[in-house]
């Protein structure tokens, strides 16, 4: 276990390289006529929400926007949860992603949601739940539902067996040739809400590890057994779709899935979890399958790589221990994590919807972060109850009726606080444009623009798994175009962060 709140050696030699190809980006995009100074090279974060496979799909939509814009290259981190680390994950397969096009993995995700999803109960789907649980089990881990619901995501976005792991996307950093992607979720207590305990967990293809305490281990290691530091057991490196299963959001999702069909096999649910059911048909197959799993419903268990560990008794008035002001626990000593066998991971949406703690490290200095969600005035109030500088996202209240397509927030003179470029999900001006500055005129392209985002009738709830062809299509270029439409709004905070950047050098 590494201790230490600075970021890994690893990470530190991307940064190096990664601020070259930054550098070299942002002089073309913004067609500066001088070549920028280290010091004066902005960190540019992409920060997602979830939101299922509406959120999968609406990924797709904005990174082409983004490379279309030739802004990828200009972007250190791409951090994301539920859905869109679903989306991050199948594009990190591919090493040298960001210097291509999307439209083949746009092709491949849209197969995958527009697919038949019936097949994930047959009989020999189910067989091989089973032999993965199986020998998840004999590996070592502790099994789950969550790690059941992981090998039904792997079904959802891939035709066979998925073996991409997280240290794989080491190769696609090598050169600093892409953003580095960083995944989120939560460690939370039995008998505890989500709102009265949670610990950030960030997951990258260098380390995963506690925001809160400081503590790391590599991808490889994760899950294995660890006492005061020190590796007790090596286990292998869990697939990426179990970690998918981690970061799913449940809301409306599992009542798609799991509801009652010969038997009512519940599954007892804990306070922070959603009551719901399990689906499976009767007989031998999913007593077997309900035997390998555990009695907790929405949590992922893995061994916990902090065990064993003494804090100082003072370690409260220790500046280096970050205490999120969140949780009442860390008063009581045996009450901190190091005390549990297992960390407990879910969704952070269970709590709020945002990939964004880790982007705000301070040992990351993010600059610019341009933020695809519904919730950034939720994120922005925690931000501030905990202390972190964040801009202060209020909206009007007509705003609130009838967002626009893009927000931009640069008011804050507070150290350490980023430029804010605020993308809701919304159906404005690609109503009656097909691309920036070209209007619809057909019938055939009025009925394009017409994407229900909000209504009872939408396609694009969370309930929903399926997508037929067009309404995928529809939503991956909504997605595109509100990037392409606000474009002004992204390079003008790039040069307000140069600017920024060069100022602080000067006083300095």
């Amino acid at each position: 276990v590494r201790l230490g709140y600075d970021l890994c050696p690893q990470e530190q030699e991307f940064l190096s390289k990664r601020k070259r190809q930054v550098a070299q980006a942002m002089k073309r995009v913004l067609q500066l006529d001088y070549d920028l100074q280290d010091h004066e090279v902005p960190v540019v974060a992409v920060m997602t929400t979830g939101g299922g496979t509406r959120s999968y799909t609406a990924t797709f939509g904005c990174m082409r926007g983004l490379k279309k814009l030739d802004f990828l290259d200009c972007v250190t981190y791409l951090s994301s949860l539920s859905g869109t680390s679903w989306a991050m994950a199948q594009i990190y397969k591919d090493p040298y992603w960001s210097q291509k096009d999307l439209d083949d993995k746009i092709s491949e995700a849209k197969k995958q949601v527009t697919k038949n999803k019936m097949e994930m109960f047959t009989m020999e789907r189910m067989k091989y739940y089973y032999q993965q649980l199986n020998q998840r089990k004999q590996d070592g881990q502790k099994t789950t539902f969550i790690d059941l619901w992981g090998l039904i995501i792997e079904y959802l976005l891939n035709d066979g067996k998925d073996n991409h792991r997280l240290s794989d996307e080491r190769e696609a950093l090598i050169d600093g040739q892409n953003p580095l992607p960083i995944y989120v979720t939560m460690n939370v207590k039995e008998k505890y809400s989500t709102e009265d305990f949670k610990e950030w967990i960030e997951f990258t293809p260098y380390e995963v590890g506690s925001l809160k305490y400081g503590a790391f281990v590599h991808p490889e290691n994760f899950g294995s057994e660890f006492f005061m530091g020190q590796l007790i057991k090596q286990l292998p490196e869990s697939r990426m779709c179990y970690l998918h299963g981690d970061v799913l959001r449940y809301s409306g999702i599992s009542h798609y899935l799991f509801s009652i069909v010969d038997e009512d096999p519940y599954l007892p649910s804990r306070p922070h979890e959603i009551r719901s059911h399990m689906y499976v048909p009767a007989g031998k197959l999913s007593n077997r399958i309900r035997e390998v799993l555990t009695d907790r419903l929405s949590v992922a268990q893995y061994h916990n790589f902090l065990k064993g560990f003494q804090l100082h008794n003072q370690y409260l008035e220790n500046n280096n221990f970050q205490r999120w002001k969140d949780t009442v626990l860390d008063h009581c000593p045996n009450q901190l994590t190091e005390y549990e066998d297992y960390l407990g991971l879910v969704d952070a949406g269970f709590f709020i919807n945002t990939s964004g703690p880790p982007l705000l490290r301070p040992q990351r200095n993010v600059d610019v972060i341009v933020h695809l969600s519904y919730t950034a005035e939720k994120a922005c109030k925690y931000y501030a109850d905990q202390g972190i500088p964040f801009p202060n996202v209020v909206l009007a209240e007509e705003d609130k009726k009838h967002l626009k397509e893009c927000y931009y927030f640069n008011e804050s003179e507070a150290p350490g606080c980023p430029i804010l470029v605020f993308f809701p999900l919304v159906n404005d001006t690609f109503q009656h444009h097909k691309a920036p500055g070209e209007k619809r005129c057909s019938e055939t392209e009025m009925a394009e623009g017409n994407v229900d985002l909000s209504s009872w009738k939408t396609p694009y709830s969370t309930y929903c798994l399926r997508y037929s062809d067009e309404d995928f299509d529809k939503l991956v270029n909504l997605s595109e175009y509100n990037i392409l439409n606000n474009q002004h709004l992204i390079f003008q905070a790039l040069r307000s962060a140069i600017e920024k950047k060069r100022k602080s050098h000067h006083k300095n």
